[in-house]
């Protein structure tokens, strides 16, 4: 009979060691090495033995094609779909919809004659069940398993193995082959070890879904993103009525894809073109209000900037702003002091990102500076006019990352003129509604305080 004995892992590097210590010596991380108990005997603890190297071109095709989601856009961010035996890692904040959309997720699938098995250690089945008909995704083939236990769920995938596993969470799963109580270090690690390499053995695609610490990030071990081949996180507001479906790692697809969700009655159904999503009802005849070209991943989405300068009553000025990082505020005002000439000791200034989408680029400093000035002189910028630029500290606008991206759908969009650093010769089509580069702050100053007084203004500045 195969003996327990008691092994130290490190939760970092997940490194073994045969008795406690203080610091782990690989890493030499602190306090990170947990108690594991392992069995040790004939064929237990063994290393893996490799049948031999051979060219990558004799490998054999698994011969297994990729399954569709149900959802085109979800197909295209994944990349053409879900592979057989991949394993998916899905987080977010408790409430936002993860267990909405997997349920979804695995309805469409199962609709398609594909075999499904959602396993829940949250929800009873009946729970499960009324979600389902709630939403309209009651199916032969879709299976439900309700578990706390990760042994419960190992039959399931030896006798017709489903084509898509759902383990609704990890966190909430245990392994008897490890201590603890579930959701520690230990039992993440070992759950998703078990359950990702009987997966991998039956072709059986996986997605795992992950709690959140307070910070949003990942709870458990780092390890856990490295074992699964695609990290999908879902945020949001969950007061708003949108999500955000963001692929942070992807071995089968783009990185950093980005997809919007609707919040329905059906529950969750994707933004087909969420370019001025955004934006909402916006006036654009209102000082202070301002439209940048955001990119985030490879999408490119316009997101109104709104900005109020008001006289202050008080002995520290306030600054405030909602939707991005506020020092970039800070910042950005001591740039319009310098260089502009300006006085703000006496405003209280607030900004914020329209729509409640969070914004964290640096393209966004061209539509914030030029909402800030639009309201110091309250004068409405031009109703089409699109913004996006980095400003840095000498008040120069400086190029940022995907400007053919942005270029190209703020022409699809009808844009114009377009506000932006270093731009390209005119050429021919579209482009020719390009306007002359914004490349200072100056320009953008002398542009609305000539509109504040309509006074004509030189060609070169009157784009703003």
């Amino acid at each position: 009979m195969p003996k327990i004995r008691e092994t130290y892992v490190c939760t970092a590097c997940n490194a073994r060691s045969a008795q406690w210590r203080g610091q782990c010596p690989n890493c030499g991380e602190w306090n990170s090495l947990s108690p594991v108990r392992m069995k040790s005997g004939p064929g237990k603890g063994e290393p893996l033995r490799a049948g031999g190297a051979m060219p990558l071109s004799s490998v054999p095709d698994s011969g297994l094609a990729v399954f569709s989601t149900g959802m085109e856009a979800l197909d295209r961010v994944l990349g053409r779909g879900i592979a057989p035996g991949a394993a998916l890692l899905v987080g977010g904040e408790p409430g936002i919809g993860k267990s909405t959309l997997l349920l979804q997720l695995a309805g469409a699938v199962a609709a398609s004659g594909l075999k499904t098995l959602y396993v829940s250690g949250e929800e009873s089945l009946s729970q499960i069940k009324s979600r389902a008909v709630r939403l309209g995704l009651l199916h032969d083939e879709l299976h439900a398993l309700s578990t706390n236990s990760v042994e419960d769920i190992f039959p399931a995938l030896e006798r017709d193995p489903p084509v898509l596993l759902i383990v609704d969470s990890v966190q909430t799963v245990s392994s008897a082959n490890a201590e603890g109580l579930p959701g520690n270090v230990s039992q993440v690690r070992a759950v998703a070890t078990e359950i990702i390499e009987r997966c991998k053995k039956s072709d059986t695609a996986v997605v795992l879904v992950g709690h959140v610490t307070k910070d949003g990030a990942l709870a458990g071990p780092r390890l856990l993103e490295h074992m699964v081949d695609t990290v999908v996180s879902l945020e949001g507001d969950r007061r708003l009525m949108f999500r955000l479906l963001r692929v942070l790692k992807n071995r089968f697809g783009p990185n950093q894809e980005m997809l919007v969700f609707q919040m329905e009655e059906k529950g969750l159904l994707p933004v087909e073109d969420p370019s001025t999503y955004f934006l909402g009802a916006r006036d654009a005849s209102l000082p202070g209000t301002a439209v940048v070209m955001a990119l985030d991943g490879q999408r490119p989405l316009a997101v109104e900037i709104q900005a109020l300068v008001t006289r202050s009553y008080l002995a520290i000025p306030r600054r405030t702003g909602l939707g991005f990082d506020v020092n970039r505020l800070h910042l950005l005002l001591a740039v319009l002091e310098k260089r502009l000439r300006l006085s703000f000791a006496q405003a209280d200034i607030y900004a914020k990102v329209g729509g409640g989408i969070k914004l964290m680029e640096p393209g966004m400093d061209a539509a914030l500076v030029a909402a800030v000035l639009s309201s110091y002189y309250d004068v409405p910028l031009p109703e089409r006019a699109v913004f996006w630029g980095e400003v840095d500290l000498n008040g120069r606008l400086r190029p940022v990352g995907g400007q053919e991206l942005r270029e190209k759908q703020a022409l699809r969009l009808g844009y114009a003129p377009l506000i932006r650093p270093a731009p390209r010769p005119a050429g021919k089509g579209g482009e020719a509604n390009v306007e002359p580069g914004c490349d200072s702050l100056v320009a953008m100053q002398k542009a609305l305080f000539a509109r504040k007084n309509k006074i004509d203004t030189p060609a070169a500045i009157r784009q703003v």
